[in-house]
């Protein structure tokens, strides 16, 4: 683990759990002992002034800086895959670090210039054309090079996890995926013509497909991957699918699934939803989501070294 001991340390007396904390300076100090957890300690927040659940520069430059340094890490060939908590926007910003997100500061740091974000579970296995922009602006980055590559990315993680001939589909960005024209043309001049040219090289896909149908045949196993025009286009139906509210606690009883960061030099997978600052400290954040990281994270480990 890379972040701070002290705040681990903490959060295992609020929690009373068997475990101990070892603060450790590089990744060969760490010894992997049943009950021991390893922290890269980067010693950057003041436990004295932390404030859980509450928005602070401190706090996002510590989680920043762990996000950057497990990069580093990683690119040097000292870790396998690297599996991210949530962060905070507004507080890495506060910090002066000015990315919309881990994707970005992951691509930053990579030098990766094609990426593209994937959500997945067993059922439903979502990538996104673009993500951390507005709506306005990801009709405009609706074009078919990024289409044919976002394809290209979503057949090769399928392969990853297994799958050896993945079948794919590709949703409209207009509703009824544009009904030949009648409600927007970028179907006819940018999707078609990308679902074409992969088809030409090789890759299964079917589309442009409605969304609002596209998803439900996607979770009965019709498909083995989705593409998605925008954020929430697959983001709705991915959390539909595996979130489950708690209506009595008024909190998340489960969440499932996994953010995949493709098109990178390494691999990094991360949890599907926010800080939750809400239960920030109150011990009912579920660890569903970042187990099911850690599955992925070591299934495209172990890929990657076959």
């Amino acid at each position: 683990m890379v972040g701070d001991a002290a705040v681990m340390r903490e959060a295992i007396r609020q929690l009373q759990l068997p475990l101990k904390v070892v603060a450790i300076k590089q990744v060969s100090d760490a010894t992997f002992q049943h009950g021991v957890i390893a922290v890269l300690d980067l010693g950057l927040v003041d436990t004295a002034v932390l404030q859980p659940g509450h928005v602070s520069a401190m706090a996002g430059h510590a989680a920043f800086e762990a996000v950057r340094t497990v990069i580093q890490l990683a690119m040097a060939g000292e870790l396998d895959a690297t599996v991210t908590a949530p962060i905070n926007k507004e507080a890495i910003h506060l910090a002066g670090h000015l990315f919309s997100g881990h994707t970005e500061i992951y691509a930053h740091y990579t030098g990766t210039d094609t990426y593209a974000m994937l959500l997945a579970d067993e059922a439903l296995r979502v990538i996104h054309v673009s993500t951390h922009v507005s709506l306005r602006k990801a009709c405009d980055l609706c074009k078919a090079d990024r289409i044919l590559s976002v394809i290209r990315l979503l057949d090769d993680a399928c392969r990853q996890f297994g799958l050896t001939h993945p079948r794919l589909a590709v949703a409209g960005l207009n509703p009824h995926a544009g009904e030949n024209g009648l409600f927007g043309d970028e179907e006819i001049e940018e999707i078609i013509p990308a679902i074409e040219s992969a088809r030409r090289e090789g890759f299964t896909v079917e589309g442009p497909l409605p969304p609002d149908t596209l998803f439900v045949k996607a979770v009965q196993g019709k498909y083995d991957g989705c593409v998605a025009m925008y954020h929430d286009q697959g983001h709705i139906p991915f959390k539909l699918e595996g979130f489950k509210w708690d209506n009595e606690k008024q909190t998340m009883a489960s969440v499932k699934g996994v953010n995949i960061t493709l098109g990178l030099p390494i691999i990094r997978t991360s949890v599907d939803h926010g800080t939750a600052f809400e239960i920030a400290g109150k011990g009912l954040a579920s660890p569903d989501a970042l187990l099911i990281a850690l599955d992925y994270a070591i299934r495209m480990a172990q890929y990657r070294r076959s």
